[in-house]
């Protein structure tokens, strides 16, 4: 049992934001929704809440058809991006106020706002007023008060997105505890593959309102069945190589080729394109198998501990992701390596062929 979406569509205006929507959720179960911003992430979620109806299509929880039931009566909690807390409410009030509105029993409210408060770190807080609060604490109280109700759908929408960076890694470990002790079907989107990792379970990578692929998170990451799904699960976007194999070897712009090995093997002459991460890459030879490319540098990009490196190879342009401070000056030359058991193989028409073992 659980929740499926069957043939969902949603127009706004004569717009299509979602279509042909078919997902399958599990009682129990940890999805994340990976997409770009303006993938209709947002969208679907509101679907899934009951806060918009479809323009077409069903919804079903645990059989139950609820594709117009109102969302006062359907059993779900959503966490959004911005943290939303009543002001005037102190954060013990803010977290009780949904089991508040059921009319609980006074001891049971205490019970689970104390269990809430005490999973994501509020004890010591709960006499207070969100002004006087973090936003990382604020996040973390408009967070308990969606887990406290024990909802059968729990929705949050890039939850972390406005926190600041160590906050949210605290916060994305915490979670991940939570989710497990869970009953809830869990659906958290994310534009982040990093985040989408982190967070494990389920994947539904989603792109312009269509869902390209669905999985185990790593087996999605692993084997991203289309160019665009590889596009969208690495950051930064996955580089495309092109290349020509004939006689058992695979002969790249620029006089580069090398000989057929390993997962690569199995190939038959064709024209492809090789995908690699950008970590993938590096500035120096690690085995005797590397393959060297050189390249153009068209920006160095110095983030934090790590530099992007934007190049061009024969006319395509690749990032190098490497860790450390590098200065390179545009229009320079210089050589990076990858090595061959790393490439995806694709058609021309963006379908995966093979992927490394």
């Amino acid at each position: 049992m659980g929740l499926s979406l069957k043939n969902m569509q949603k127009k706004v205006d004569g717009e299509i934001h979602l279509t042909d929507i078919n997902l399958d959720f599990e009682s129990g179960s940890r999805n994340v929704i990976l997409g770009r911003t303006l993938s209709g992430k947002t969208s679907l979620l509101r679907l899934m809440a009951g806060l918009d109806r479809p323009t077409k299509g069903q919804l079903f929880l645990d059989g139950k058809d609820i594709t117009g039931m109102s969302v006062r009566k359907r059993s779900i909690a959503m966490v959004y991006q911005q943290f939303i807390n009543y002001p005037s409410f102190t954060v013990y009030d803010n977290i009780a106020s949904p089991l508040k509105v059921s009319r609980m029993d006074k001891k049971e409210i205490d019970r689970r706002v104390q269990e809430a408060a005490h999973m994501l770190h509020l004890e010591d807080m709960l006499d207070r007023l969100p002004s006087e609060l973090s936003g990382g604490q604020q996040q973390r109280t408009a967070i308990a008060r969606a887990i406290v109700r024990d909802a059968e759908l729990l929705l949050l929408d890039e939850p972390l997105v406005n926190l600041d960076y160590k906050l949210r890694e605290e916060l994305q470990i915490e979670l991940q505890e939570i989710f497990k002790k869970r009953e809830s079907i869990v659906v958290y989107t994310t534009t982040e593959p990093a985040e989408a990792l982190m967070l494990g379970g389920n994947i539904v990578v989603l792109d312009e309102g269509r869902v390209l692929q669905t999985g185990l998170t790593p087996n999605v990451y692993h084997h991203p069945a289309t160019t665009k799904v590889a596009e969208v699960f690495s950051d930064p976007p996955i580089n495309y190589i092109s290349c020509n194999l004939k006689d058992s070897q695979i002969q790249l712009g620029g006089g580069v080729a090398f000989p057929l090995s390993g997962h690569l093997k199995t190939l038959s002459d064709a024209h492809y394109k090789l995908g690699v991460r950008s970590n993938h890459f590096y500035l120096k030879r690690k085995n005797d198998e590397d393959i060297r490319l050189t390249v153009e540098v068209e920006l160095a990009e110095i983030n934090g501990s790590e530099t992007f490196i934007h190049a061009d190879f024969n006319g395509e342009r690749i990032v190098i992701q490497e860790v450390g401070i590098y200065s390179r000056k545009i229009g320079s030359e210089i050589e990076v390596y990858v090595n061959p058991s790393r490439f995806f193989v694709y058609s021309d028409t963006g379908q995966l062929v093979i992927s490394p073992s």
